[in-house]
C-alpha cells in the first residue's frame, strides 16, 4: 500500500501507542513514541496531515471502547493506528476469547467507518520465567489479531516477528516498553507498511555484554523500581494512566518541517 495524499490520521490505544519508553520533556505527557515520528513523516511526505493521539497508558480494552473509540470516530480520520489488548493479556484473570471479541468489536466498528486501519500483534518479552502462562496467552491473542485482520481487510505490522527487539537496547528500564531506538525502529515498520519514505535513521546493534554482576545489580533494580512499585499500583486498583489526559486529543495540522516540534515551540510563545 501506498499513501500519497495528506489526511487525518489518529493513533488509539495504551502506553505503546501513547510513547512511554521514549522520553521528551517538552512534549505532552513527557513522551514522543512512534506515532508521533509517522505523523512527522506522513506531513513531510504530504504536507497537509493532521494527528490526533489518544492513546493513554494501562488502559484496557474496555477503556479503549468507551473513551477512545467514539471520539476517534467522530474525527472523521482516514488513517488509524489501533495497539490494544496487551494489558488485558497481562492481567491474569482474562480469557484470551473474551479478550479477542472485544478487540473484535473495535476492529468491526472502525472498519465501517472506510478508514485505512493498521493493527499490531505483541511482542513476547522474556521478562521472567514465572510469566510462561502470559506468554502463551500473548501467543493466542497474537493468532487472533491476525485472523481478525484478515477479516476486516486491516493492515497488519507483525510486531511479534521482528527479531530486531531480541536486542536489550530496544528496551526501556520496565523492560516493558520500547526504548527510543525501539520506537524509532517500529516507526519505520509502520511507515514501510503504508509505503511512506521517510529519513528516521535508527540502529539495531547490539548492546554490549554485561558481567554476571552487573546484571545481578541491573535486576535487582528493576525489581525494587519497576515490580514493586507495579504489584502495589495493582494492589491499590491504580494506574500510571489515571490522572493523564491524551496527548493530543484534537487533530492538529502536522507541520512539515520541523514537525510537532515546531507546533510546540509556536503554542509556548503565544
Amino acid at each position: 500500500m501506498e499513501i500519497r495524499e495528506p489526511g487525518r490520521y489518529v493513533a488509539l490505544g495504551d502506553s505503546f501507542t501513547e510513547g512511554v519508553g521514549d522520553s521528551s520533556k517538552r512534549r505532552p505527557n513527557g513522551v514522543r513514541g512512534w506515532a508521533d515520528r509517522v505523523a512527522e513523516a506522513l506531513a513531510r511526505d504530504a504536507p497537509g496531515w493532521e494527528y490526533a493521539n489518544l492513546a493513554i497508558r494501562s488502559k484496557r480494552l474496555r477503556h479503549i471502547i468507551t473513551e477512545q473509540l467514539e471520539p476517534a470516530i467522530a474525527m472523521k480520520p482516514t488513517l488509524i493506528t489501533l495497539y490494544a489488548g496487551g494489558n488485558d493479556v497481562m492481567d491474569v484473570s482474562t480469557k484470551t476469547v473474551d479478550i479477542l471479541a472485544q478487540y473484535e468489536y473495535l476492529v468491526e466498528r472502525l472498519t465501517q467507518t472506510g478508514t485505512t486501519l493498521v493493527l499490531f500483534t505483541g511482542y513476547d518479552v522474556e521478562v521472567a520465567p514465572l510469566l510462561g502462562p502470559l506468554r502463551r496467552k500473548n501467543h493466542a491473542y497474537n493468532l487472533g489479531v491476525r485472523s481478525i485482520a484478515t477479516r476486516h481487510g486491516a493492515l497488519l505490522v507483525d510486531y511479534a516477528t521482528f527479531s530486531a527487539y531480541t536486542n536489550p537496547r530496544m528496551w526501556g528500564p520496565d523492560r516493558l516498553h520500547m526504548s527510543k531506538a525501539g520506537h524509532k525502529y517500529l516507526a519505520v515498520k509502520v511507515l514501510e507498511t503504508l509505503g511512506v519514505p521517510h529519513s528516521i535513521k535508527h540502529s539495531t546493534k547490539p548492546e554490549a555484554s554485561l558481567t554476571v554482576t552487573q546484571r545481578i545489580r541491573d535486576h535487582l533494580l528493576w525489581l525494587s523500581e519497576w515490580v514493586l512499585p507495579m504489584l502495589g499500583r495493582k494492589l491499590r486498583g491504580t494506574t500510571l494512566g489515571d490522572a493523564l489526559a491524551p496527548r493530543w486529543p484534537v487533530p492538529v495540522r502536522v507541520p512539515p518541517k520541523k514537525g510537532l516540534k515546531k507546533l510546540l515551540s509556536e503554542s509556548r510563545r503565544q
